[in-house]
């Protein structure tokens, strides 16, 4: 999981918004039986008879399904070379066809002809794969984490299932990470290559002790906190930052959670374990490293991209870092001249975290339970992509859908970076449909992708959503209002609450101490109605500058004239206060992302008691 300060970047939204609801879109049969959730409700008096809308999911009259359930043998092409023991699985179920080092020409030539596929990193799956398999190809597994290499979107729209197997890895890039955190500290790498060329350099090579000295590690998802297990057991002291990570599991390790500051600056080694995402992108950069502790070592077995290595390099050289190993990088290979390759204060592997026996044996017989499974007609956890949805429901809900996304991605935004989500999240729905008869799986889902997206590189949708809030201490309860009104709109408003949190913007906060926002559809668009216990009315697009600030003439001039004079241009202004004269919400909604400076000099007006930038 990514943990950093708050969010400032949302990732492309792999959603169902973006298909087309007048395309005859088939439907999955591995769509789960999916346990009911019993919400509580509020009724008001109400004379509407309401018909039956609920959400349905219609099971797929796919011939490839159809051809399974007749005992037929499923095709599948695996592309990638694949552990033994997952090949038996898979041989047991379907017919395999080993088809290493494909050309792009080739595999679209071949997969018109298969079920399903199993990748690796090395093969990318792209549209014309799909556009090539002609609806026959029905689940694609990548046999690793990683999924970049897949078009995500274009698999939803072909009907296609993504799985991936994100857990047989673990123990195998933990280990990697506190090898290569032993290493670094005592120069092996150095040490044993000076002594293959005939020299004896003792004095060289003197390292520094582990005990007592104190690792940060910065993601305690899966990897990390087996990272900090181990790191335990060598004497070190372990601190954490992930605001995202449930406090009690921290605990039971014996860590100290931290926020991102705290966390870089009191540590003697840091070790990575984040994912890239547009957050993440180049998050260990010249600001950062002026924060550390001067002599630190760093460990990344992550994502390259997640450190600036130009940064890096000049904070190697000016002693800022002492050392660094790395298994990844920005550029895999790394270029030959690298001079972060050569330094020589960089122990390098290439991308070794996940490269052992019994993780590849592993991983191996992950994906191809996964596959199986979904060629049966069953789901696994580890779905990355949504599932296909019948088009009348898309076209009812889609408004809702991008809705409960945005309101997600504000409320998480509105999180201080050190505080983490550690309640419950509560998502209220006010509606006029009896509540048997509006299905909010697909909302609540889109809820949870809103809250996780931004700070991690997991899909969230509605096959995966309570797996992944369960995975991330992430605990939601949904309650509903019913309103009088007309059951032909699903929806007319909804809340997210985020309690025992601390609040970037203070104003969101509503009385009851919670981040409190709500939105509405108003004529097909999505819009925040509400922020705390403020009443505003703003897009929820782009971006948007939110203050507080003491109601008084010249305001929306004052600011306007400090982005103007920026070049940002304003997409709209709205103010909603309580009382003339008293305390007021500006929300500015701008084109481009303002620079650090120009927001400063919004923030130094003196009627703005606080604002907060926020990337819907």
């Amino acid at each position: 999981m990514a943990l950093l300060p708050p969010p400032t970047h949302s990732l492309p939204p792999l959603t169902l918004t973006s298909l087309n609801p007048t395309t005859s879109l088939p439907s999955l049969s591995f769509l789960p039986p999916f346990a009911s959730i019993s919400l509580p409700s509020v009724r008001l008096p109400s004379h509407h008879h309401l018909s039956n809308r609920s959400l349905r999911f219609l099971p797929s009259a796919s011939s490839s399904f159809a051809a399974v359930a007749a005992g037929a043998k499923p095709t599948v092409i695996v592309a990638e070379k694949l552990g033994e023991a997952g090949l038996a699985l898979l041989r047991e179920f379907a017919n395999v066809d080993c088809a290493y080092d494909l050309s792009p020409e080739e595999l679209c030539a071949k997969i018109s002809l298969c079920d399903a596929l199993i990748v690796r990193s090395g093969t990318k799956v792209t549209r014309d794969v799909f556009e090539a398999s002609k609806g026959r190809l029905k689940v694609v597994g990548r046999a690793g984490v990683g999924i970049d290499n897949v078009d995500l979107l274009a698999a939803t729209e072909s009907g296609c299932l993504v799985v991936n197997a994100p857990t047989a890895n673990t123990i195998a890039a933990a280990e990697h990470a506190i090898a290569l955190l032993t290493a670094m500290s005592r120069n092996v790498a150095a040490a044993d290559a000076s002594l293959k060329a005939g020299k004896w350099q003792r004095n060289k090579y003197i390292g520094v002790s582990l005990v007592g000295k104190t690792l940060a590690v910065m993601g305690f998802g899966k990897v990390g906190s087996e990272v900090a297990r181990r790191a335990k057991g060598l004497g070190l002291h372990v601190v954490a930052h992930d605001p995202y990570a449930p406090v009690d599991r921290a605990r039971a390790v014996g860590v100290e959670l931290l926020p991102f500051d705290d966390a870089i600056s009191t540590a003697d080694f840091i070790s990575l374990h984040m994912p890239l995402t547009p957050t993440t992108n180049k998050l260990f950069n010249e600001e950062t490293f002026a924060k550390v502790k001067k002599g630190v070592r760093i460990v990344n077995v992550a994502r390259g991209g997640v450190i600036d290595e130009e940064a890096l390099v000049r904070a190697l050289d000016d002693g800022t870092v002492a050392q660094a190993a790395l298994d990844v990088f920005t550029e895999e290979p790394p270029p030959r001249d690298s001079r972060l390759v050569q330094h020589e204060n960089v122990t390098v592997t290439p991308h070794l975290g996940a490269s052992t026996m019994e993780a590849q044996e592993g991983v191996a017989i992950e994906i191809a339970q996964a596959v199986i499974g979904a060629l049966k007609g069953e789901l696994a956890a580890t779905a990355v992509n949504a599932p296909m949805v019948p088009s009348e429901v898309l076209s009812e809900l889609s408004p809702y859908v991008t809705l409960a996304e945005k309101l997600g991605r504000l409320a998480v935004q509105l999180v201080s970076g050190g505080s983490g989500i550690k309640g419950v999240v509560k998502v209220v729905y006010t509606s006029s449909r009896d509540p048997d008869d509006l299905d909010t799986r697909l909302l609540r889902a889109m809820v949870i992708k809103g809250i996780v997206e931004p700070i991690s590189s997991v899909f969230v949708n509605i096959v995966n959503a309570d797996y992944v809030s369960k995975q991330r201490g992430l605990r939601l309860s949904e309650e509903r209002i019913f309103l009088d009104g007309s059951p032909e709109i699903p929806l007319h408003s909804i809340q997210i609450h985020l309690a025992n949190v601390e609040a970037r913007f203070a104003s969101a906060l509503s009385d009851a101490g919670d981040i409190r926002v709500e939105g509405r559809v108003k004529d097909g668009i999505p819009r925040l109605t509400m922020v705390g216990s403020l009443s505003v009315d703003v897009s929820l697009e782009g971006n948007v500058i939110l203050c507080r600030q003491v109601d008084q003439p010249g305001m929306i001039g004052r600011v306007g004239s400090i982005l103007g004079g920026k070049n940002v241009n304003v997409s709209f202004m709205s103010v909603a206060r309580n009382a003339p004269r008293k305390q007021a919400i500006m929300a500015i909604g701008v084109d481009e992302e303002p620079e650090k400076e120009t927001l400063q000099m919004i923030g130094e007006i003196p009627a703005i008691e606080e604002f907060v930038f926020l990337k819907l």
